[in-house]
């Protein structure tokens, strides 16, 4: 059974930013092995990804997600989105970051990728999320950056 990964908005932009040319190299490495694991997204990735102002780019992007399952973000996902916040994990300003982990962790994703190293790709937030998630029931995630996999 393949590995189950959820890909945050970063990696998908990490996959066209030459500014950065050694994310852009590693998340090009993955890409080419994505055959090898079940990916998705929620929603939310892929409206950040619409705000990209250069048109060219905005679809060049999209073009990344549809190649991907996208999850819808449901009430359960705000709900727990919302605990994130209340257990002081995130702030209302890194809502969608919680959002993203919230749908990573109710779609049984074994993993959550992203380039996010201040919000998400962080071992003392990852615990936190994990010991909320414990307390609720629900199973525990991985974060971790795409050179991990």
């Amino acid at each position: 059974m393949p590995l189950r990964v959820y890909l945050d908005t970063s990696v998908f932009s990490a996959y066209f930013d030459e500014a950065v040319s050694d994310r852009q190299t590693q998340t090009e490495d993955f890409w080419k092995r994505r055959s090898e694991f079940e990916l998705s997204t929620s929603v939310v990735a892929r409206e950040e990804l619409e705000q990209t102002p250069d048109p060219a780019r905005r679809m060049q992007l999209i073009t990344l997600v549809d190649g991907v399952t996208v999850h819808p973000v449901t009430g359960t996902m705000r709900s727990l989105a919302k605990s994130y916040i209340d257990s002081e994990i995130f702030t209302e300003v890194m809502y969608n970051d919680a959002v993203h982990v919230a749908a990573a962790v109710l779609t049984r994703q074994d993993v959550l990728l992203s380039w996010n190293f201040r919000h998400l790709v962080n071992r003392r937030r990852r615990a936190e999320i994990n010991e909320v998630n414990i307390s609720l029931g629900l199973p525990t995630i991985d974060i971790v950056a795409p050179p991990e996999i």
